[in-house]
């Protein structure tokens, strides 16, 4: 089964997390995830977060260190998600290729569906996976 490395960001702000909600054409639509994306060949981790948060946000962040990491299979393929712990460098943020962003709480998150993968790294990180 082939194996897709992606790539997201935990950025936290006044005790809210960045979460973005998938665009309707996109594989799993209108979910919610983490900022990020798939890693190209010969990209870092770094490198393809940043050119994710650009791309999906219009904004520019610093990567930090690796939180999390999660392997789920789906039914034709498996995704290996790394958390990495951002902080935003822009202020502004602008729905590039998201249908929408929002700022929740820990305890907001159980009320926005997720992708399977995003959904498994959450749970790890608040302690019930």
């Amino acid at each position: 089964m082939k194996t897709i490395r992606v790539v997201a960001a935990l950025v936290e702000r006044d005790g809210r997390y960045l979460i973005t909600q998938r665009r309707e054409t996109a594989v799993l639509p209108m979910l919610w995830d983490f900022p990020g994306g798939r890693v190209e060949a010969g990209e870092t981790d770094e490198a393809a977060l940043a050119r994710e948060v650009a791309e999906r946000l219009g904004a520019r962040v610093d990567v930090g260190q690796l939180i999390s990491f999660v392997n789920h299979p789906y039914e034709k393929y498996a995704v290996d998600l790394y958390l990495y712990e951002c902080r935003l460098l822009s202020d502004q943020l602008h729905c590039h290729a998201v249908n929408d962003y929002a700022w929740v709480s820990s305890e907001e998150m159980e009320s926005y569906s997720f992708t399977p993968v995003d959904e498994a790294s959450m749970s790890k990180l608040l302690g019930e996976g």
